[in-house]
């Protein structure tokens, strides 16, 4: 059945995607020059962007944004509108992949609901602060970056984290500085992530707006109920780690199941990788034992954002029964009720849906085959710090994974699979480490690579105690 549902998915692109992607390409080329050197053809690219919003009701700001910034004359507002138009080329490409893949899943999909406006987080000034940056940035293009010019956001940076309301868009800047510096001088790399980075700068520049980020992160309701985990993404950086958590979450009383998301994160530094990533996400017991175990949460009053995530509280969680991520997939997963993507979430590099896939045969280049239909799988996303492996794709018969759009094309992204390792039904997931590795050869190593984790917090202890 899912073979017939994807076959029509993967058959093509959105009608118009080609082309409204093509127009981000020209704009992002243009910020990787520079906006200060704008040559005709990079200028050109500008005016067809906003040539695009004509008959909209933003398309006369974008027109003079364009010719502004065309003319040199570059501020603040006219890079919010071209980072507005930018995004929503994007987020309308975003729309019309997942009303593809809802309609091949015969997926239901809630409508976005708002959160209530909240007040000031007192950040004004160091919003300033940050868009003057990013404005710098822009003028300069990616190529002529230096380390000066990275430098000067360091301070920001820090002055950010300390305000709760405005971490997302620190830790969003900590890594674009980051990589950035990793980069200097970015002038005599042969090849720019491109879009990448201009991707980081857009949200950055919309994030950093007056008001925007703490309306972004206000709850619509809070919600209790049996949480059965799916699978756990892990995003792991340079500077920071993400554990993000798929899940079906019953509802208390009744009602119909939906899809959520919840994640915790750390900040890191780069030494530290493999397995004792999980290490830093210790304030997490119950979530990390509910991984590693396989067990259902019973969770109550969770905050839960427009878009389906849950804000993890640790303290209002309890383990469960277990629960097999395959059996839930089975059971629940068709029927689940999807959430609506927020505004500045509208992404296609941000679509990740679950599903379960199985029956299917491995081909040559790793791909499922399932019933002709070809389905990508996407093994350089599997996270170093569990026991998943492309061997064990390889020789898997059922995956619950995250059906992503990359590259232009449908990839399939395991979380967990069900494999035959010497005619033993096995089944790994990405978090079965979240307490420590099970593997005798992994433990060995991460014992003669001694505690990274131990002896980084025994210094900082030491520099308080100072």
């Amino acid at each position: 059945m899912l073979a017939v549902q994807l076959a029509a998915l993967v058959e093509g692109d959105p009608e118009g995607a080609g082309e409204a992607l093509a127009l981000v390409t020209g704009f992002d080329d243009a910020l990787a020059h520079g906006l200060a050197r704008l040559a005709e053809e990079r200028a050109e690219a500008l005016t067809a962007l906003a040539g695009a919003f004509a008959a909209t009701p933003i398309g006369e700001c974008l027109a003079e944004a364009a010719a502004k910034v065309a003319s040199g004359s570059i501020a603040e507002e006219h890079l919010t509108a071209l980072a507005g138009g930018r995004t929503a080329l994007l987020g309308a490409v975003h729309d019309a992949l997942v009303a593809g893949l809802d309609t091949a899943l015969g997926r239901e999909r809630a409508p976005w609901q708002a959160a209530p406006e909240s007040g000031a987080d007192g950040a004004g000034n160091l919003l300033g602060g940050v868009r003057s940056w990013l404005r710098e940035l822009a003028i300069t293009g990616w190529r002529g970056v230096d380390h000066d010019l990275v430098s000067t956001a360091d301070q920001i940076i820090e002055a950010l984290l300390a305000v709760p309301g405005q971490r997302r868009l620190a830790v969003l800047l900590d890594g674009l500085a980051a990589e950035l510096r990793a980069s200097c001088p970015v002038g005599t790399m042969e090849h720019l992530p491109v879009r990448r980075w201009a991707d980081l700068w857009s949200r950055a520049v919309l994030l950093s707006q007056d008001g925007v980020l703490p309306g972004a992160v206000q709850p619509v309701e809070t919600v209790s109920g049996r949480l059965l985990i799916l699978g756990v993404d892990v995003h792991e950086h340079g500077t920071a780690v993400q554990c993000q958590v798929h899940a079906v979450l019953e509802p208390a009383g009744g009602g119909r199941a939906r899809l959520v998301r919840t994640a915790v994160t750390a900040a890191k530094v780069d030494t530290i990788t493999g397995p004792a990533v999980w290490k830093l996400l210790h304030r997490h017991p119950v979530l990390l034992a509910a991984l590693t175990d396989r067990r259902a949460l019973d969770v109550t009053d969770l905050p839960l954002l427009g878009g389906g995530d849950l804000i993890w509280h640790d303290d209002r969680a309890l383990p469960g029964k277990p629960a097999d991520p395959f059996t839930t997939a089975r059971l629940l997963l068709a029927d689940a009720l999807a959430p609506a993507a927020a505004p500045l979430e509208r992404h296609p590099v941000r679509i990740a849906e679950p599903v379960l896939v199985e029956g299917y045969r491995v081909t040559e280049d790793g791909s499922f085959d399932l019933d002709g239909t070809v389905l990508a799988v996407d093994t350089e996303r599997l996270p170093a710090c569990g026991p998943l492996t492309p061997k064990l794709v390889v020789d898997s018969s059922a995956c619950v994974g995250l059906v992503r759009w990359d590259g232009g094309r449908w990839l399939l992204q395991p979380l967990a699979v069900q494999a035959k390792v010497k005619k033993t039904t096995v089944e790994a997931g990405t978090g079965d480490w979240a307490l420590g590795p099970t593997d005798p050869k992994v433990v060995k190593a991460e014992a003669r690579a001694g505690d990274a984790v131990a002896v980084l917090r025994e210094r900082a202890g030491r520099l308080l105690r100072r």
